[in-house]
């Protein structure tokens, strides 16, 4: 006697067959921008979309989204790729796209780089935050705007490993002299054994990010708040404070390291909180 599971196996591949043809039909009529992917929702509330930076992910917004969601936003936390901003952003972007009605877009770190080019054009981005983040001008590098501040990311920090094309950047764990250490640096203010975790399941950067010019920003024509750690180590909160300024974002300082939507997740979310009311 065949098994019953034998005998739903036509149906199975029917249904597979029929969600590989609409996966066809949207990548032919143009990706992310066709209607049949958008993510359609009669809430006026934005799509809250968070953006992690480099040697993270997007577990790393796990507390910020898990206090969102109880106040009943809908809240996405796309992959970075880390690859560039020229390969990032148009990715984002096109995520941005399939998404239908108001969002607010939230980064974190090199987040901000990526975030601050592809929310560019787009009318439904209505506020952009940023947290710990980095905001470019047009031309700029993530070199310019580090070169003579205090980072304690520095050649020391980097565990290399050479990849085709280039080089990817982990981030080492020792904290001795002379490395400037992973916990001392990129998560100071997290408990060591948080900071194991991370370290241990960190995504690298590739090192020709450093160098990618950033594109017209979206900072010029979109409402912008900013979350700056006091503490930060890794993005220097004056270069920060000057980034923000000229973004002309509404700054809040939170007494914290560079992971702050781990260590002050009720921070991060009070900032979005706050973009939310005054746009949407």
């Amino acid at each position: 006697m065949i098994s019953e599971r034998w005998t739903r196996l036509p149906r199975r591949i029917c249904a597979m067959g029929s969600a590989l043809a609409l996966v066809a039909l949207v990548w032919i009529g143009g990706g992310g921008h066709a209607a049949a992917t958008r993510q359609g929702s009669s809430d006026p509330r934005p799509t809250i979309v968070l953006m992690h930076g480099d040697w993270a992910d997007a577990s790393s917004w796990n507390k910020v989204i898990g206090r969102l969601q109880n106040r009943g936003f809908t809240v996405v936390a796309p992959p970075n790729t880390l690859r560039g901003v020229s390969q990032d952003a148009p990715y984002l972007a096109s995520y941005l796209q399939a998404i239908s009605g108001p969002i607010v877009l939230v980064a974190h770190s090199y987040g901000g780089f990526v975030a601050t080019n592809a929310a560019t054009d787009n009318p439904n981005v209505k506020a952009l935050v940023y947290i710990d983040a980095f905001a470019p001008d047009e031309g700029e590098t993530i070199l310019d705007l580090t070169a003579g501040t205090s980072s304690c990311i520095t050649d020391s920090a980097f565990n290399v490993v050479p990849i085709t094309g280039g080089v990817d950047l982990y981030l080492r764990w020792e904290a001795n002299p002379p490395y400037a250490g992973f916990t001392e640096c990129f998560a100071n203010g997290v408990d060591e054994g948080t900071a194991r975790l991370l370290a241990a399941g960190q995504r690298p950067a590739a090192g020709g990010q450093f160098f990618e010019p950033s594109g017209p920003p979206a900072w010029r024509t979109i409402p912008s708040w900013s979350l700056i750690g006091t503490l930060d180590n890794v993005i220097p909160p004056i270069l920060q404070e000057a980034m923000s300024e000229r973004a002309g974002a509404h700054i809040t300082r939170v007494k914290a390291g560079h992971l702050s939507p781990i260590t002050r997740p009720g921070a991060v979310v009070r900032v979005i909180l706050s973009a939310i009311e005054a746009t949407t």
